[in-house]
């Protein structure tokens, strides 16, 4: 981690004041501390200096210090221990706070930090042409099980790849935060395992217990037949929705014999090994298939792989059809960079 200091001064207002409703909020905020102990308001009228203005200014500092009777010294020794408070102007849609540590960087952090380099700014707190974008590389953020992961303002976005990461920075820029879903961007809910449960998956699980209650618990009431019927119809569904897909179904794509020399489908980005393997499996073997899927054919493999949208996130048809046009070299002039 760099010595974090405040902006130059060159960038700095020549005052600050909060907006009214902010001001009433910050009065309210700091009365909720015992007397002698309003100091303890410091980080959350801080958080709100930054939500208001975007960064933390030194005017701000200051007139904070003010309202809360410290030294301006101890005030800005808080504002520059958390990565969370921004010292200099940031991107106005977005900051991405890249994590780099130990578990981030084994699961390609330095690929995301790549991303932010082509799509920002080579160097980390410089706003892009457009003053929209900046990014930052700071330490543990907290969901390790997930790497690698950024932050954007108060959402994390987990189990990236770069061309996700390529996505979400596209979205932002173009003010369309809300086509992006916080939090892990595969299969998984918050920090289980990947792919759903894989214990406890049944009701009859829990084990049975070797000591009596002291108390027999009131006899549940029985559920009515309704009611066991839909909850029945609703597992069945469960179950239907995790199966595979037929592989006769008409949308499966067409497979072809495998050529003598197969194209590289590792090549688009979100394709390794193993979905290679499993989408030669299915008679997948050339750019060419790929770039000619239709909707109703990207579903089904989507739902083959359980990929739940991924093939559309990802892109695979339009890097296929790069792919197939013209190879890496039109790859590179397309997407700015060398396919995987």
């Amino acid at each position: 981690m760099s010595v974090r200091r405040l902006a130059d001064d060159s960038v700095q207002p020549a005052s600050f004041a909060f907006s009214e409703e902010n001001a009433a909020w910050a009065e309210k905020t700091i009365r909720k501390y015992p007397e002698g102990r309003q100091q303890s308001a410091v980080i959350p009228l801080l958080m709100r200096a930054q939500e208001q203005d975007g960064w933390v200014t030194k005017a701000a500092i200051e007139m904070i210090a003010d309202m809360l009777g410290m030294a301006y010294i101890r005030v800005l020794e808080v504002a520059t221990f958390y990565t969370q408070f921004q010292l200099g102007p940031v991107g106005t849609r977005a900051h991405i706070q890249v994590c780099g540590t130990t578990p981030c960087m084994l699961r390609g952090s330095e690929d995301l930090m790549a991303v932010c380099k082509s799509k920002i700014h080579p160097h980390p707190h410089h706003l892009n042409a457009d003053g929209t974008l900046s990014w930052e590389e700071v330490e543990c953020l907290g969901a390790c099980v997930n790497a690698p992961m950024v932050a954007i303002f108060k959402d994390t976005y987990e189990d990236l790849t770069p061309r996700q990461l390529e996505y979400i920075i596209e979205r932002f820029e173009a003010g369309r935060p809300e086509d992006v879903k916080p939090g892990p961007q595969i299969d998984r809910i918050s920090s289980a395992p990947f792919g759903g449960l894989k214990t406890l998956t049944s009701e009859d699980a829990a084990p049975a217990t070797a000591v009596a209650p002291k108390k027999a618990k009131a006899e549940a009431p029985k559920a009515e037949p309704a009611a066991v019927e839909a909850k029945a119809e609703e597992k069945a569904d469960d179950k239907k929705a995790d199966a595979k897909p037929s592989l006769d179904d008409p949308n499966r794509p067409a497979g072809i014999e495998k050529p003598a020399t197969p194209d590289d489908l590792k090549m688009i980005s979100g394709v390794g090994p193993k979905i290679e393997g499993t989408l030669q499996s299915l008679g997948i073997y050339t750019f060419a298939q790929i770039a000619a899927w239709k909707a109703e054919e990207r579903a089904w493999v989507d739902s083959y792989l359980n990929f739940r949208g991924r093939i559309d996130r990802d892109e695979w048809v339009k890097q296929a059809e790069v792919l197939a046009r013209g190879g890496e070299e039109e790859y590179l002039k397309v997407f700015g960079k060398k396919p995987r």
